[in-house]
């Protein structure tokens, strides 16, 4: 399953850093972009970006498929599911109060010290349907990593023996692997969340909260980022256009 998805993105992203690391230029003067278009003709662009969005939630059903047992729900064996919606709610809020804000600090940071590229956001105003993809591709990572990093990774890791603390290592080290291309910044800054989601879903047992925080987060970094660099292009590092 990691062969299909995170754990192939975590190989790339190896290779990327690695790429970065011996290159002449500094780290911290590299670019990574996110969302970026991928054709200059519009409905192509949005016809790639709606499909990337589509096929990735495939693995998300395989995974669900794959933790079905005769009698029990997968969606409410990993606790993905919409039985208590209000406390979910408010637990991926407060999940955001705690991992959004040290972020950004932990972004700046890296940024100052030169172990964080500078990441260059999509435009908000490129189409009409630029907003409505970027909430698509938040919700996707959200689904693409909180089920498969922590619902199905935990419950794999459980059956073979695996301790709780030993799970949540493993898993936070594969969440902060994938972000490599950002950067050393990044990658600290995943794991430390992978610890953080990880003990939470060994406490609740439920990744609903942690989707709904991945959720927010992501669509702050897609939509929120964009406008505080076109509002203050300096503090962020990012070049004018």
């Amino acid at each position: 399953m990691l062969g299909l998805s995170l754990g192939a993105s975590a190989v790339y992203s190896v290779v990327a850093i690695t790429a970065r690391l011996t290159a002449e230029t500094p780290l911290g003067d590299q670019t990574a972009s996110i969302n970026a278009s991928r054709s200059d003709r519009e409905w192509l662009d949005f016809t790639y970006q709606f499909l990337d969005v589509f096929f990735d939630l495939f693995v998300v059903a395989l995974v669900l498929y794959l933790l079905w047992q005769p009698g029990r729900s997968a969606f409410r064996r990993i606790g993905f599911d919409l039985t208590r919606p209000w406390r979910d709610l408010g637990s991926g809020v407060a999940l955001v109060a705690v991992i959004g804000v040290p972020g950004l600090a932990l972004y700046a940071a890296g940024r100052a010290l030169g172990i964080t590229v500078t990441v260059v956001p999509s435009p908000l105003d490129t189409f009409w349907w630029t907003v409505p993809i970027l909430v698509l591709s938040a919700l996707r990572a959200a689904l693409v990593e909180e089920v498969i990093v922590v619902g199905y990774l935990f419950t794999r890791l459980r059956e073979l023996g695996w301790g709780t603390w030993g799970i949540i290592g493993a898993s936070a080290l594969l969440r902060g692997t994938y972000h490599l291309y950002q950067g050393i910044g990044p990658f600290v800054g995943n794991v430390a969340m992978g610890v953080v989601f990880g003990w939470c879903y060994a406490r609740w047992g439920r990744t609903m909260p942690l989707v709904i925080a991945h959720w927010i987060i992501d669509m702050a970094s897609f939509i929120g980022y964009p406008l505080a660099v076109a509002w203050w292009p300096t503090l962020f590092g990012v070049p004018s256009a």
